[in-house]
Protein backbone atom coordinates (compact mmCIF):
# COMPACT_ATOMS: atom_id res chain seq x y z
CA UNK A 1 0.00 0.00 0.00
CA UNK A 2 0.91 3.85 -0.58
CA UNK A 3 0.08 5.47 2.88
CA UNK A 4 0.42 9.21 3.46
CA UNK A 5 0.77 9.97 7.75
CA UNK A 6 0.08 13.82 9.31
CA UNK A 7 1.74 13.22 12.43
CA UNK A 8 3.91 10.90 11.68
CA UNK A 9 6.78 12.73 14.34
CA UNK A 10 4.96 11.80 17.51
CA UNK A 11 5.28 8.68 19.90
CA UNK A 12 2.56 6.57 17.67
CA UNK A 13 3.74 8.09 13.74
CA UNK A 14 7.45 7.44 14.45
CA UNK A 15 6.40 3.66 15.20
CA UNK A 16 3.83 3.14 12.53
CA UNK A 17 6.09 4.94 10.11
CA UNK A 18 8.70 2.17 11.32
CA UNK A 19 6.90 -0.99 11.37
CA UNK A 20 4.62 -0.01 8.13
CA UNK A 21 7.95 0.31 6.38
CA UNK A 22 8.85 -3.19 7.92
CA UNK A 23 5.59 -4.33 6.46
CA UNK A 24 6.88 -3.02 2.94
CA UNK A 25 4.41 -0.72 2.60
CA UNK A 26 5.64 2.70 0.67
CA UNK A 27 5.36 6.09 3.23
CA UNK A 28 4.75 9.81 3.01
CA UNK A 29 5.02 12.13 5.82
CA UNK A 30 3.04 15.06 5.63
CA UNK A 31 5.77 17.62 7.32
CA UNK A 32 4.98 21.64 8.40
CA UNK A 33 9.28 22.25 8.20
CA UNK A 34 11.26 22.52 4.99
CA UNK A 35 11.06 19.16 3.04
CA UNK A 36 14.31 17.17 4.19
CA UNK A 37 13.57 13.52 2.32
CA UNK A 38 11.88 12.28 -0.83
CA UNK A 39 9.05 10.45 1.03
CA UNK A 40 7.74 14.01 2.99
CA UNK A 41 5.75 17.13 1.39
CA UNK A 42 5.39 20.22 3.65
CA UNK A 43 1.82 21.25 4.67
CA UNK A 44 0.27 23.59 5.89
CA UNK A 45 -3.37 22.80 7.58
CA UNK A 46 -4.10 26.76 9.10
CA UNK A 47 -3.77 27.89 6.08
CA UNK A 48 -5.15 25.00 3.97
CA UNK A 49 -2.25 24.34 2.08
CA UNK A 50 -1.80 20.66 0.72
CA UNK A 51 0.19 19.77 -2.12
CA UNK A 52 -1.92 17.91 -4.63
CA UNK A 53 1.02 15.53 -5.34
CA UNK A 54 1.16 14.51 -1.89
CA UNK A 55 -1.79 12.49 -1.67
CA UNK A 56 -2.12 11.08 -5.64
CA UNK A 57 -1.97 7.55 -5.66
CA UNK A 58 -2.24 6.84 -2.19
CA UNK A 59 -4.52 3.70 -0.91
CA UNK A 60 -4.87 5.18 3.16
CA UNK A 61 -4.27 8.49 5.09
CA UNK A 62 -3.54 8.39 8.64
CA UNK A 63 -3.97 11.42 10.35
CA UNK A 64 -2.43 11.36 14.02
CA UNK A 65 -2.14 15.69 14.54
CA UNK A 66 -2.51 16.95 17.53
CA UNK A 67 -0.90 18.42 20.89
CA UNK A 68 0.08 16.95 24.07
CA UNK A 69 -2.99 16.49 26.27
CA UNK A 70 -1.57 16.36 29.18
CA UNK A 71 1.95 18.47 28.36
CA UNK A 72 0.80 21.60 30.12
CA UNK A 73 -2.41 23.07 32.07
CA UNK A 74 -5.27 23.72 30.95
CA UNK A 75 -5.70 27.09 30.18
CA UNK A 76 -8.45 28.50 27.97
CA UNK A 77 -5.54 29.02 25.31
CA UNK A 78 -4.21 25.71 25.43
CA UNK A 79 -7.52 24.00 25.06
CA UNK A 80 -8.21 26.43 21.92
CA UNK A 81 -4.88 24.90 20.98
CA UNK A 82 -5.97 21.05 21.54
CA UNK A 83 -9.55 21.88 19.73
CA UNK A 84 -7.28 23.77 16.70
CA UNK A 85 -4.20 20.99 16.48
CA UNK A 86 -6.93 18.33 15.93
CA UNK A 87 -9.98 19.90 14.05
CA UNK A 88 -8.41 21.85 11.82
CA UNK A 89 -5.88 19.23 9.89
CA UNK A 90 -8.77 16.91 10.31
CA UNK A 91 -10.56 19.04 8.04
CA UNK A 92 -8.56 20.16 5.73
CA UNK A 93 -7.00 16.15 5.26
CA UNK A 94 -10.92 15.10 5.14
CA UNK A 95 -11.69 16.87 2.26
CA UNK A 96 -8.55 16.67 0.15
CA UNK A 97 -8.83 12.72 0.83
CA UNK A 98 -12.61 13.40 -0.58
CA UNK A 99 -11.01 15.07 -3.54
CA UNK A 100 -8.66 12.84 -4.24
CA UNK A 101 -10.76 10.03 -4.47
CA UNK A 102 -8.61 7.68 -1.66
CA UNK A 103 -10.02 4.76 -0.60
CA UNK A 104 -9.18 5.02 3.65
CA UNK A 105 -8.55 7.52 6.07
CA UNK A 106 -7.96 6.51 9.49
CA UNK A 107 -7.82 9.07 12.03
CA UNK A 108 -6.97 9.68 15.17
CA UNK A 109 -9.83 10.28 18.67
CA UNK A 110 -9.43 9.35 22.21
CA UNK A 111 -11.15 7.37 23.95
CA UNK A 112 -12.74 10.20 26.52
CA UNK A 113 -14.94 10.22 23.72
CA UNK A 114 -17.22 8.52 26.68
CA UNK A 115 -16.52 10.94 29.30
CA UNK A 116 -14.64 9.72 32.27
CA UNK A 117 -17.57 9.65 35.37
CA UNK A 118 -18.89 6.27 34.01
CA UNK A 119 -17.96 4.17 37.21
CA UNK A 120 -17.83 0.43 36.32
CA UNK A 121 -20.35 0.49 33.43
CA UNK A 122 -18.92 -0.79 30.35
CA UNK A 123 -18.45 1.10 27.15
CA UNK A 124 -18.32 -0.51 23.58
CA UNK A 125 -18.17 2.01 19.99
CA UNK A 126 -21.80 2.44 20.25
CA UNK A 127 -22.18 3.87 23.27
CA UNK A 128 -23.21 7.31 23.56
CA UNK A 129 -20.60 10.34 23.69
CA UNK A 130 -20.09 11.73 27.02
CA UNK A 131 -20.02 15.35 28.55
CA UNK A 132 -16.36 17.40 29.48
CA UNK A 133 -13.94 18.98 27.82
CA UNK A 134 -12.31 16.02 26.39
CA UNK A 135 -15.34 13.90 25.35
CA UNK A 136 -16.67 17.44 23.41
CA UNK A 137 -13.58 18.06 21.56
CA UNK A 138 -13.48 14.03 20.87
CA UNK A 139 -16.79 14.33 19.26
CA UNK A 140 -15.59 17.59 17.13
CA UNK A 141 -12.56 15.88 16.07
CA UNK A 142 -14.37 13.17 14.46
CA UNK A 143 -16.95 14.87 12.88
CA UNK A 144 -14.58 17.09 11.36
CA UNK A 145 -14.04 13.61 9.01
CA UNK A 146 -17.49 13.98 7.78
CA UNK A 147 -16.36 15.23 3.76
CA UNK A 148 -14.46 11.73 3.23
CA UNK A 149 -17.24 9.97 4.84
CA UNK A 150 -20.30 11.55 3.06
CA UNK A 151 -17.52 11.07 -0.08
CA UNK A 152 -17.62 7.10 0.60
CA UNK A 153 -14.50 7.15 1.97
CA UNK A 154 -13.77 3.78 4.57
CA UNK A 155 -13.38 6.43 7.70
CA UNK A 156 -12.27 4.54 10.75
CA UNK A 157 -11.83 6.91 13.96
CA UNK A 158 -9.02 5.25 16.80
CA UNK A 159 -10.28 6.08 19.91
CA UNK A 160 -6.92 5.73 21.79
CA UNK A 161 -6.11 4.92 25.09
CA UNK A 162 -3.16 5.59 27.22
CA UNK A 163 -0.27 4.53 25.22
CA UNK A 164 2.12 2.24 26.87
CA UNK A 165 5.56 2.88 26.31
CA UNK A 166 8.72 3.17 27.96
CA UNK A 167 9.83 6.54 25.80
CA UNK A 168 7.52 8.87 26.00
CA UNK A 169 3.85 9.52 27.11
CA UNK A 170 2.61 8.62 30.58
CA UNK A 171 4.73 5.47 31.55
CA UNK A 172 8.07 7.49 30.79
CA UNK A 173 6.72 9.77 33.60
CA UNK A 174 5.71 7.30 35.95
CA UNK A 175 8.69 5.44 35.93
CA UNK A 176 11.23 7.39 37.57
CA UNK A 177 8.70 7.70 40.10
CA UNK A 178 8.54 3.63 40.85
CA UNK A 179 11.83 2.94 40.39
CA UNK A 180 12.31 4.70 43.48
CA UNK A 181 9.29 2.95 45.38
CA UNK A 182 7.08 6.55 44.96
CA UNK A 183 4.71 4.57 43.25
CA UNK A 184 0.57 4.48 44.50
CA UNK A 185 -2.58 5.03 43.25
CA UNK A 186 -4.50 8.41 42.26
CA UNK A 187 -7.34 9.33 44.41
CA UNK A 188 -9.89 6.82 45.05
CA UNK A 189 -8.11 3.75 42.60
CA UNK A 190 -11.61 2.49 41.51
CA UNK A 191 -11.18 4.57 38.64
CA UNK A 192 -10.67 2.99 35.37
CA UNK A 193 -7.09 3.51 33.34
CA UNK A 194 -7.89 2.51 29.38
CA UNK A 195 -4.56 1.34 27.90
CA UNK A 196 -3.17 -0.03 25.13
CA UNK A 197 0.74 -1.15 24.34
CA UNK A 198 2.55 0.81 21.76
CA UNK A 199 2.72 -2.47 19.62
CA UNK A 200 -0.57 -2.80 19.65
CA UNK A 201 -2.25 0.55 18.77
CA UNK A 202 0.51 0.29 15.64
CA UNK A 203 -0.59 -3.29 14.67
CA UNK A 204 -4.41 -2.13 15.01
CA UNK A 205 -3.46 0.82 12.81
CA UNK A 206 -1.61 -1.42 10.42
CA UNK A 207 -4.69 -3.81 10.78
CA UNK A 208 -7.31 -0.92 10.34
CA UNK A 209 -5.16 0.10 6.97
CA UNK A 210 -5.60 -3.32 5.57
CA UNK A 211 -9.13 -4.94 6.49
CA UNK A 212 -11.66 -3.03 5.06
CA UNK A 213 -14.34 -4.51 8.02
CA UNK A 214 -13.40 -2.13 9.93
CA UNK A 215 -14.89 1.25 9.83
CA UNK A 216 -16.15 4.22 12.18
CA UNK A 217 -15.02 4.16 15.88
CA UNK A 218 -12.72 1.84 16.48
CA UNK A 219 -11.82 1.36 20.80
CA UNK A 220 -8.07 1.25 20.73
CA UNK A 221 -7.97 -0.11 24.16
CA UNK A 222 -6.37 -3.64 25.87
CA UNK A 223 -9.20 -6.01 26.20
CA UNK A 224 -8.96 -6.31 29.67
CA UNK A 225 -9.73 -3.33 31.54
CA UNK A 226 -8.19 -2.01 34.69
CA UNK A 227 -8.32 0.48 37.86
CA UNK A 228 -6.14 2.95 38.81
CA UNK A 229 -5.60 0.71 41.71
CA UNK A 230 -5.27 -2.38 39.72
CA UNK A 231 -2.59 -1.09 37.25
CA UNK A 232 -0.44 0.37 40.16
CA UNK A 233 -0.35 -2.70 41.45
CA UNK A 234 0.55 -4.00 37.92
CA UNK A 235 3.20 -1.69 37.30
CA UNK A 236 5.02 -2.51 40.94
CA UNK A 237 4.94 -5.88 40.36
CA UNK A 238 6.62 -5.47 36.65
CA UNK A 239 9.46 -3.33 38.18
CA UNK A 240 9.73 -5.21 41.63
CA UNK A 241 9.08 -2.15 43.83
CA UNK A 242 6.39 -1.53 46.30
CA UNK A 243 3.37 0.85 46.05
CA UNK A 244 2.62 2.27 49.13
CA UNK A 245 1.50 5.59 48.61
CA UNK A 246 -1.47 7.64 47.30
CA UNK A 247 -2.35 10.60 45.97
CA UNK A 248 -5.08 12.66 47.48
CA UNK A 249 -7.35 13.83 44.74
CA UNK A 250 -7.44 17.06 45.87
CA UNK A 251 -3.41 17.52 45.97
CA UNK A 252 -3.73 16.36 41.89
CA UNK A 253 -6.82 18.96 41.13
CA UNK A 254 -4.47 21.80 43.25
CA UNK A 255 -1.24 20.63 41.10
CA UNK A 256 -3.03 19.73 37.34
CA UNK A 257 -6.51 21.25 37.66
CA UNK A 258 -9.30 20.21 35.03
CA UNK A 259 -7.03 18.13 33.20
CA UNK A 260 -7.07 15.61 36.47
CA UNK A 261 -11.00 16.08 36.92
CA UNK A 262 -11.40 14.46 33.34
CA UNK A 263 -8.11 12.44 32.23
CA UNK A 264 -6.82 11.45 35.92
CA UNK A 265 -9.55 11.07 38.39
CA UNK A 266 -12.00 9.36 36.16
CA UNK A 267 -12.09 7.13 32.96
CA UNK A 268 -14.28 4.86 31.12
CA UNK A 269 -13.90 1.26 31.01
CA UNK A 270 -13.75 0.42 27.23
CA UNK A 271 -13.42 -2.58 25.57
CA UNK A 272 -11.99 -3.01 21.93
CA UNK A 273 -15.59 -4.86 20.52
CA UNK A 274 -14.79 -3.46 16.99
CA UNK A 275 -10.88 -4.93 16.66
CA UNK A 276 -12.09 -8.08 18.43
CA UNK A 277 -14.67 -8.22 16.03
CA UNK A 278 -12.39 -7.90 13.35
CA UNK A 279 -10.47 -10.57 14.32
CA UNK A 280 -7.39 -8.44 15.45
CA UNK A 281 -4.54 -11.07 17.10
CA UNK A 282 -3.67 -8.63 20.54
CA UNK A 283 -0.13 -9.20 21.37
CA UNK A 284 -0.66 -7.67 25.03
CA UNK A 285 -3.65 -8.96 26.28
CA UNK A 286 -3.34 -8.21 29.73
CA UNK A 287 -1.73 -5.00 31.63
CA UNK A 288 0.93 -7.83 33.13
CA UNK A 289 1.94 -8.45 29.79
CA UNK A 290 2.13 -4.86 28.06
CA UNK A 291 4.00 -3.56 31.02
CA UNK A 292 6.51 -6.33 31.08
CA UNK A 293 7.04 -6.12 27.32
CA UNK A 294 7.27 -2.39 27.59
CA UNK A 295 9.41 -2.42 30.34
CA UNK A 296 11.32 -5.18 29.24
CA UNK A 297 11.08 -6.99 32.84
CA UNK A 298 9.39 -10.06 34.40
CA UNK A 299 6.52 -9.62 36.44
Amino acid sequence: MKVVIAGSSGLIGTALVAALRRDGHEVTRLVRRPVHARDEFTWDPVRSNLDDRALRGADAVVNLCGAGIGQRRWTGSYKQELRDSRIVPTDVLAAAVAAAGVPTLVNASGVHYYGGDLGDRVVTESSPAGTGFLAGLCADWEAATVQAADAGVRTVLLRSAVVLARHGGMLEMLYPLYYLGLGGRLGSGRQYVPWISLDDEVGAISYALTHESLSGPVNMVGPAPVTNAEFTRALGRVMHRPTPLMVPAFALRLAVGEFAEEAILHGPRAIPTALEAAGYPFQHPTIGAALSATLGQSG
